[in-house]
């Protein structure tokens, strides 16, 4: 039987690193050591073996209309230039559709902050000044305050904003990014920061959320893993199935079936990519990139940068 791993980490070790909260040094030791891990995760994942079923994506603003389900979709663009594209492999709707019910039975509803993202999409996304300026930021107060090696910035992006298609399971149409939402006045669900937060907050176990959002970060995984989803452990929005990720945490010794693809819209194909583990961006894009943050921090009056 497949495993659906759902490690929050021990009572007593989370009552010690929940009296540090306000300790710096903890603080920056944990999201080293979390960031760490989420490197050694990705290099298994460059490994993992994948046998593209050619399964189709499907519009998920229009299957949920049809089901009568509510939910509801982020209306931001990627890099300000990049409508969103919320689709998701076929296999997954029935599953996506049936979580979404729950949290609709419990008086939640689910937002999808992202589903899948084309190649263009991926690689603007890590370049997204906001993005990047929050990403430099927190890699210069883990290196305590010094100007960070372009390398580190690079490994840590490839952690939070993949850096290649084969680990960028948005890329295979078998990941969500999502909020949740109060029914009654659509508050959003505490989780100790929103979506896309760049901190010592970021992984799903972290000790330095708060009580509440500890216990709703739970729920909320343990109603997509009642159908089938499992949490990536180092964000605390990302949800997936039936790709690399999904089977390297379910230890279920079965290559993945969905791999990053190309899809034509229009045409309503997909392609495997070829090269899949060929980078999105180069050292010479972080250099460059990273002097361009650091100006806009200046700018800003953002000491740290």
């Amino acid at each position: 039987m497949m495993k659906l791993h759902m490690n929050y980490g021990s009572e007593t070790g989370y009552e010690y690193m929940h009296t540090k909260r306000d300790n710096e040094e903890a603080r920056r030791a944990y999201w080293t050591s979390q960031m760490e891990l989420a490197c050694n995760f990705m290099d298994k994942i460059l490994e993992y073996p994948v046998e593209e079923c050619g399964e189709s994506l499907v519009s998920l603003t229009e299957i949920v209309m049809e089901n009568g389900v509510e939910v509801q979709f982020a209306n931001t663009r990627i890099a300000n230039k990049h409508n969103r594209i919320f689709y998701l492999r076929r296999g997954l709707i029935k599953d996506f559709i049936a979580a979404s019910k729950e949290m609709n039975n419990r008086g939640w509803i689910l937002r999808v902050e992202d589903g899948f993202r084309s190649r263009a999409m991926q690689q603007d996304l890590a370049l997204q000044e906001g993005i990047f300026d929050d990403v430099l930021r927190q890699v210069t107060w883990e290196s305590k305050g010094n100007a960070p090696d372009p390398n580190l910035v690079l490994r840590r992006l490839g952690v939070l904003i993949a850096s290649c298609p084969k680990i960028g399971t948005h890329m295979s149409g078998s990941a969500v990014d999502i909020s949740v939402l109060r029914a009654d006045n659509l508050a959003e669900i505490d989780r100790s920061g929103t979506y896309l937060e760049m901190s010592e907050l970021t992984p799903m176990a972290s000790p330095f959320a708060s009580v509440d959002a500890s216990r709703n970060r739970r729920e909320i995984s343990q109603i997509m893993h009642r159908h089938g989803f499992v949490a990536y452990p180092y964000e605390f929005w990302h949800y997936c199935k039936g790709d690399p990720y999904w089977e390297l945490l379910t230890e279920s010794g079965n290559p993945a079936r969905y791999g990053p693809v190309d899809f034509d819209i229009a045409r309503d194909t997909i392609k495997p990519i070829q090269n899949p583990k060929e980078p999105l961006h180069s050292l010479d894009d972080m250099v460059a990139h990273i002097e361009l943050s650091i100006s806009r921090g200046q700018e800003a009056g953002y000491q740290e940068l």
